[in-house]
């Protein structure tokens, strides 16, 4: 067992989602004091069936990062903010862009603030996304490619990663951001493709009914769920992560007509349509997309563990054991 995080308290926003659950979890049997945060609004993916197998071990809090007082309270004497929450759905920051830059933007300030004000000595890890790169000018992605998000979502998300940062620089609140990129695994949601269309092509293809692929010529990588937490992790123990940014990134690069084809194999069955972007789709796609993770593996020590096969395999079954607790 990892002792770093033995009785130390973690804080961690948006902890009944996926990636929160899954590190509060690793974080349980490290020995960690731990504290979620959630609003369990329905469309941004809470679910209490995620911690269901440690829920008598970890403190709840059905709070809204928005809520600056409830933040201010459980902010304080916390050693680690993982900061996850945020507003993931691409499509809805089009449509209600101004919930999208509460919860990704001001919310975000607000948390800093709160820090600043009341726990100098917190050491947080922000989880930002490859999204705020838009259509990328080469490949593989590295940290040093312009910023060019092409959706509402992308934008805030940038703002939110670069408030970290400046708060590190500026204030000494230790702070660092990962990018992250097509996170996948148990417990992610599958409902719909809010949070990525993977969830959807796992709870369409378990149902036995056909799932759509568009442009599968489009290249991606993928990062196992239990890899990201293994990044998480690291980054918030590691000084020199400080006021830096990383990508994260998977053991391959795929396309996603191999990627359907090979989610059908592991499933043993299962048909999917070809077909093109929709309109409103097609305007803020990034096309091709896949990730330098060099700086991180050089820096860190990290590089993803789990290969593309193995984690479809887990991730299938999982969800057919758990499939009605996420629909």
């Amino acid at each position: 067992m990892d002792i770093t995080y033995q009785d130390k308290r973690v804080l961690i926003t948006g902890g009944l989602g996926f990636i929160g659950s899954n590190l509060a979890a690793r974080l349980v049997g490290f020995g960690a004091r731990v504290t979620v945060i959630d609003s369990l609004i329905p469309e941004y993916g809470g679910n209490l069936f995620n911690i269901s197998d440690i829920k008598d071990k970890i403190t709840v809090s059905i709070s809204d990062v928005r809520d600056e007082h409830s933040m201010r309270s459980l902010m304080q004497g916390q050693d680690y903010l993982f900061n996850l929450a945020g507003q993931t759905s691409h499509i809805d920051s089009m449509q209600d862009p101004e919930t999208d830059m509460e919860i990704n933007c001001h919310a975000q300030l607000a948390i800093l603030e709160s820090c600043r004000k009341y726990n100098p000595g917190i050491k947080i890890v922000f989880a930002s996304t490859r999204q705020i790169y838009g259509k990328p000018d080469y490949l593989p992605v590295d940290e040093k490619h312009l910023l060019r998000p092409t959706d509402v979502n992308g934008i805030n998300k940038m703002a939110g990663e670069w408030y970290h940062i400046l708060y590190n620089n500026v204030y000494g609140i230790r702070a660092c951001a990962l990018r992250l990129t097509n996170t996948y695994g148990p417990r992610m949601r599958i409902k719909d493709a809010r949070q990525t269309f993977l969830g959807i092509w796992v709870k369409l293809i378990l149902e036995a009914k056909p799932f759509e692929v568009w442009d599968g010529a489009q290249l991606r990588d993928f990062t196992y769920i239990d890899d990201a937490v293994d990044a998480l992790l690291l980054a918030a123990t590691k000084e020199t992560a400080n006021g830096r940014v990383f990508n994260l990134g998977g053991c391959e690069v795929i396309s996603l007509l191999d990627l359907a084809n090979r989610l059908v194999a592991a499933n043993a069955g299962g048909t999917f349509q070809e077909r093109e972007f929709p309109a409103e789709r097609k305007r803020i796609d990034i096309g091709n997309y896949y990730a330098d993770y060099r700086l991180i593996q050089t820096e860190l020590g990290w590089t993803p563990q789990v290969n593309l096969q193995k984690g479809l395999d887990a991730t299938l079954d999982y969800y057919r054991t758990n499939l009605q607790k996420y629909l």
